[in-house]
């Protein structure tokens, strides 16, 4: 897909870039190929483990570090971002998603609630900080658009996603209850992007996630979204063309969310049965 330069003149923050594989490394390539500047953030970790400084050197783009579960560090964000854009901001994408129970394999009927508060506080709380943050400093500019990443699980129940199922429906609802406030005062849309399974860092930790995505690409009448397809979707959410879409979960998925059952997938269901 060419550049349309759709973000010609805009301003952004792209939280939670970590390597090649992740959907926002995309989304930021994306948007400066399509004219906008941007910055960069993560948690220190991510910036030590150095991939995205390689990022940071080929979109010009300054790395600023932030924990987005930290009041203090959201504030220095916003505020470091500001001096260096010489005003407010334009966009913002919330791609940031982590569980414990996940990664040390507890089953959702045998949760450690300390790593739950953590799955909330980072996949979703971090959201409403991040916009409280933003809204308070007055960071967005009118018209501004704000993006989060998320999933169908969400709204249905997958086998192995765990806690995080729970964490994205609180960002949706996030989505949602500020989109009201920050729509109505400054003019301001929030969304939320309902992804495809996809091959990044964060969702190949999630038990059997290879099955899942085989699942989605044969139920899919368009196949599974990738990263590169998602960066572009993105690149329109934050563009001019969409000022009156808001508080909205739009499934970005090649029609699989409204998929019962496809030939793909009825085929490899007769192959079992045979």
């Amino acid at each position: 897909m060419s550049s349309y330069q759709l973000l010609k003149g805009k301003k952004g923050i792209i939280f939670g870039a970590l390597n090649e594989k992740s959907i926002a490394w995309k989304v930021a390539q994306k948007v400066v190929e399509n004219g906008a500047e941007i910055v960069l953030t993560n948690a220190p970790v991510a910036l030590r483990m150095g991939e995205i400084q390689q990022l940071g050197k080929e979109l010009n783009a300054p790395l600023i570090e932030a924990d987005a579960t930290s009041i203090e560090d959201l504030n220095n964000l916003f505020s470091e971002a500001q001096k260096h854009f010489g005003g407010q901001i334009d966009f913002v994408l919330h791609s940031i998603g982590m569980s414990p129970n996940v990664r040390k394999g507890r089953t959702y009927d045998n949760l450690d609630y300390n790593f739950l508060q953590k799955t909330l506080d980072v996949s979703a709380i971090s959201f409403h900080k991040m916009l409280q943050v933003a809204k308070k400093q007055d960071a967005i500019a009118q018209g501004g658009s704000v993006l989060a990443l998320s999933y169908i699980a969400a709204q249905r129940s997958f086998y192995g996603y765990n806690d995080m199922a729970d964490a994205k429906s609180l960002l949706e609802s996030i989505s949602r209850n500020f989109g009201v406030v920050y729509g109505q005062e400054k003019g301001v849309r929030i969304n939320t992007i309902s992804q495809s399974p996809t091959m990044t860092t964060a969702g190949s930790g999630v038990g059997g996630f290879n099955l899942f995505y085989d699942f989605a690409e044969k139920m899919s009448p368009l196949g599974n979204a990738d990263a590169d397809d998602c960066a572009n979707f993105c690149v329109v959410m934050f563009s001019d063309l969409t000022r009156k879409v808001t508080m909205q979960n739009i499934f970005h998925d090649g029609g699989f969310s409204t998929t019962g059952m496809s030939v793909a997938a009825m085929e490899q269901y007769q192959k079992s049965l045979n």
